[in-house]
């Protein structure tokens, strides 16, 4: 089940999700440059962070005690991944590469599938 809120924060993360391609060009048109790399990562914090106000929303609307929010816990990767980008973000503006190098440790930490959902058996 979803309803209004639901579908804004979806909408929110859609919106920071679509402005990878763009971002990610102008990171390689410019050679990596820094202001380019940094925008990189506000747009990889803001996906990060909008995806835990998703997940919020559907545990909102479907209950605390619902398969969703037994499976997500504490999301520590989430928070992990918060903090990840905005440290890369930081490092941008020291030496880009730096940053990059983040960026990439966070997505290798997605790498592995998130399997909380599945452990989770219907009640």
């Amino acid at each position: 089940m979803v309803d209004g809120p639901v579908l804004w924060a979806n909408l929110h993360l859609l919106f920071w999700l679509s402005l990878f391609p763009f971002t990610t060009a102008w990171m390689s048109e410019t050679g990596f440059a820094t202001l380019p790399t940094a925008l990189y990562g506000v747009v990889l914090l803001m996906a990060a962070i909008a995806w835990p106000i998703l997940q919020a929303q559907l545990i909102r609307c479907n209950g605390r005690d619902g398969m969703l929010a037994r499976a997500v816990g504490n999301n520590f990767k989430g928070w992990i991944s918060i903090v990840g980008c905005a440290l890369g973000i930081a490092l941008s503006f020291i030496n880009s590469w730096l940053g990059c190098a983040l960026y990439v440790a966070v997505a290798l930490a997605w790498f592995k599938p998130d399997k909380r959902i599945e452990k989770v058996r219907v009640t």
